[in-house]
């Protein structure tokens, strides 16, 4: 499925491809328009006409294109183990419980693992929702949470993959907060693991942010190589500099006054202003500044720490500062189904509960509730939406596939949590049957958590878009509703 993303030169695909820059127009002809559209093809920023067009327009509409709000999506690769995390159940036998203890939460008569310690203490700006219907869900690719649609399967649907992702959603129909900055950005560790545009068009891929910032460079286990990525996204070649994009920008403008003189919205009039925003950003302006931690103070910056996960949490508080609207980081190591994919100790190179799960707490324990506080702090954490999930639960019992201690993969219920946004918070909503296996009360669909996402972006629920056959597609499937508890 994922052969999709990829152009015929077997590049991904990414959100700059609208511009068009190898297509050829009308006559098969090279010509000067065609090799002026090539060459800048390859510049990012160009594309972004697109998106700050259609924020124009919302604005001449008199539509509100909302606040500063925001989403960060903490995507737990693989699947955490919700009984061995928020839905612990103590009393139950060891193949069942697993080998980690509860201890109490800020909220009362609530217990979560004891691997979650700064969790537990400020559990009060948490919501922990036990009872999310996860059925036909799925990784690599990662779709059905990640859009909020059950027929986003691709392993059992030829189309799923043509479901946009809630990013995407948001940044067609909202945009940025900013004009000069993407509206959706990822850090992704494989194009697998992210839900794309689909339907919506390349333009409203994410922007992958991986080779755009200097972060530590982890192998495929989680070990610190000791290098550093170089951003490269915005190093242009030498031969080329922001005077000639200037003369080639213009000679564009050229070669579009006959299109002009056709057009009657008076949007190819627009489009040099437009074209202008997206050079800026590629020039410097806030998405480059954003994503360049040196600039943050240094005590920040310890408080975050040096791992990979956690300097991205940091970069992803700082694009929704400089504008961005929605931004996941994708929390895996591998490539493959993820590093949350806690099969068993005897099954590389995920590990079990023990030796799998267990490293990975203390570090998603520090950096979800650094990321929360550092959001409170700073004024931001009732317009920015936390939300830490990943595509399924894990299985009731332990020691699946001849492993000691593994769970498998359960598409029948998982546990997620939340934070930020304005929401009502201090609460867990839902709870599974004894062992963990089915939910028991107040099941909430991958609709509902959709819904609840663009109601906190003011994205009207009853939004649709068409699909390849030119038919209106609701963007909240199957009843979908806000979690009435939240709002």
């Amino acid at each position: 499925m994922r052969d999709q993303r990829y152009c015929e030169s077997g590049h991904l695909d990414h959100a700059f491809r609208s511009f068009g820059g190898t297509l050829r127009e009308g006559l098969c002809l090279s010509n000067r328009r065609n090799m002026v559209k090539a060459s800048l093809a390859g510049l990012a920023g160009l594309s972004f006409p697109e998106l700050l067009r259609q924020r124009a327009l919302a604005t001449q509409r008199g539509e509100s294109v909302g606040s500063h709000r925001s989403v960060i999506l903490l995507w737990m690769t693989g699947g955490p183990s919700h009984i061995d995390m928020w839905d612990m159940k103590p009393d139950r036998p060891l193949e069942n419980r697993g080998p980690f203890s509860p201890i109490s939460t800020a909220i009362p008569g609530e217990f979560i693992c004891e691997h979650l310690p700064k969790q537990a203490a400020m559990l009060d700006k948490f919501t922990v929702i036990r009872s999310v219907d996860c059925r036909h869900s799925n990784h690599e690719p990662n779709q059905v949470m990640q859009t909020g649609h059950r027929e986003a399967a691709p392993r059992a649907n030829p189309k799923g993959d043509r479901y946009p992702a809630i990013g995407s959603v948001i940044g067609k129909l909202r945009g940025a907060n900013h004009p000069g900055v993407p509206p959706y950005i990822a850090f992704q560790r494989s194009s697998s693991h992210i839900a794309y545009a689909g339907y919506l068009g390349q333009q409203h891929n994410p922007f992958i942010a991986n080779d755009a910032a200097r972060l530590p460079v982890y192998d495929l286990v989680g070990k610190d190589t000791g290098k550093v990525s170089d951003p490269k996204m915005f190093r242009m070649p030498r031969e080329l500099n922001f005077d000639r994009i200037e003369q080639r920008l213009g000679l564009l403008r050229e070669l579009d006054q006959m299109r002009r003189e056709l057009d009657s919205t008076g949007m190819m009039d627009a489009m040099d202003a437009y074209q202008q925003q997206a050079l800026d950003l590629l020039a410097g302006g806030r998405v480059q500044k954003a994503l360049d931690l040196s600039s943050e103070p240094t005590a920040i910056r310890e408080r975050y720490g040096e791992h990979l996960w956690c300097q991205q949490a940091l970069l992803a508080r700082r694009l929704v500062e400089a504008g961005t609207s929605f931004v996941t980081i994708d929390l895996s190591y591998h490539t493959a189904s993820g590093t949350w994919d806690n099969h068993g100790d005897n099954i590389p190179p995920y590990g079990g509960i023990s030796k799998g799960l267990r490293p990975l707490l203390p570090l998603f324990d520090h950096l979800i509730t650094t990321l929360v506080t550092d959001l409170d702090q700073r004024g931001l954490l009732d317009e920015v939406l936390v939300v830490a999930m990943g595509e399924f639960g894990r299985t009731p019992q332990m020691g699946t596939q001849g492993s000691t201690d593994g769970r498998n993969h359960w598409p029948h219920v998982m546990s997620m949590c939340l934070a930020g946004g304005g929401m009502r918070h201090g609460q867990v909503i839902g709870s599974t049957d004894a062992d963990g296996g089915a939910i028991k009360s107040r099941p909430v669909t991958p609709g509902d958590l959709a819904a609840t996402i663009y109601h906190h972006m003011q994205v009207p629920l009853h939004a649709t878009y068409d699909d390849d056959r030119g038919r209106p597609t609701f963007i909240v499937q199957e009843n979908g509703k806000p979690i009435s508890e939240l709002i």
